[in-house]
């Protein structure tokens, strides 16, 4: 068995890999807005041999009626769609997109809850190979006929339950990774309503990166986060977003930091809002 990469890579140090057989890239470009924009820029040019995962198709479930927008896929499905990569417990996984990994961190936590931890993020993702002009294709990658032997649970989630057994007390730090004026209510372009949960704390995922698209040092992403954290411990700690995606970014950017262990609130807000008892807090302090 190799040994175990960091959870972060470089762009040159994959294009050294792409020929390893033991190695799989997995482009996750999405736009939430326009469904059909990511497969289109797949089709249009990728890194050489990487097989493409559709957010709303490959990594979520359909919603139902009072989940979230992202419900987390079947199992079964994933296992199916894993083993089509040919991923076994020695294939290193490189996930990327070109959103600073906002997407890609989804698929980065959905391999690692199915108990697959041979997964790295490319940093920078696609902007940062093509900078590079490194190669590009636009043959889509061939399937495998693999089992693959992971099974769910190995990331902590919560639900929406729990997060309202917890509400207004200590035994829960909410960190939101929604951008500041959606989190504040001012500004609302995908869910149906507007606000946050209350006493979540704003940690906006752009806020781990730098001005190029890449993530922090580990040492700044830590600072970062212990002035947020202070002394809650990591199981203590639940991530959301607007519907527990870019969250999983979060739960990437603390691991990196060397805070492990905090989880993931999979319905997020899509799914806050739609419980008949819902509490919002708004930008003027108001709880409704």
């Amino acid at each position: 068995m190799h040994e175990l990469e960091s959870i972060l890579i470089t762009p040159e140090y994959l294009a050294e890999r792409l020929a390893d057989p033991a190695w799989r890239v997995v482009d996750c470009r999405f736009n939430v807005m326009q469904p059909d924009a990511g497969p289109a820029a797949y089709q249009a040019g990728h890194l050489p041999g990487a097989f493409y995962a559709d957010l709303d198709l490959d990594l979520a479930s359909p919603p139902v009626p009072g989940s979230g927008r992202h419900p987390l896929p079947d199992p079964c499905r994933l296992k199916s769609l894993f083993g089509e990569w040919g991923v076994t417990p020695d294939v290193q996984v490189v996930v990327y997109d070109d959103a600073g990994g906002a997407i890609a961190a989804r698929l980065w936590w959905l391999l690692r809850w199915m108990g697959h931890g041979r997964v790295s993020m490319l940093d920078g993702g696609l902007p940062a190979w093509q900078a590079l002009e490194l190669p590009m294709s636009t043959r889509p990658a061939g399937k495998h006929d693999t089992r693959f032997e992971g099974a769910p649970g190995a990331m902590a989630v919560l639900a929406t339950g729990d997060i309202e057994m917890a509400s207004g007390s200590d035994d829960l730090l909410l960190l939101d990774a929604r951008a500041k004026d959606r989190f504040l209510g001012r500004v609302e372009p995908i869910d149906r309503v507007a606000g946050h949960v209350p006493g979540a704390v704003n940690m906006p995922f752009q806020m781990n990166l730098n001005a190029e698209g890449r993530f922090r040092p580990a040492d700044e992403l830590r600072e970062l986060y212990q002035a947020i954290i202070g002394e809650h411990p990591a199981a203590l700690i639940a991530c959301m977003c607007g519907s527990g995606v870019t969250a999983c970014h979060t739960l990437f950017s603390m691991e990196l930091a060397g805070i492990t262990g905090a989880r993931l609130y999979v319905g997020s807000w899509s799914e806050w809002i739609n419980q008949d008892a819902a509490t919002i807090t708004t930008s003027d302090g108001n709880t409704r």
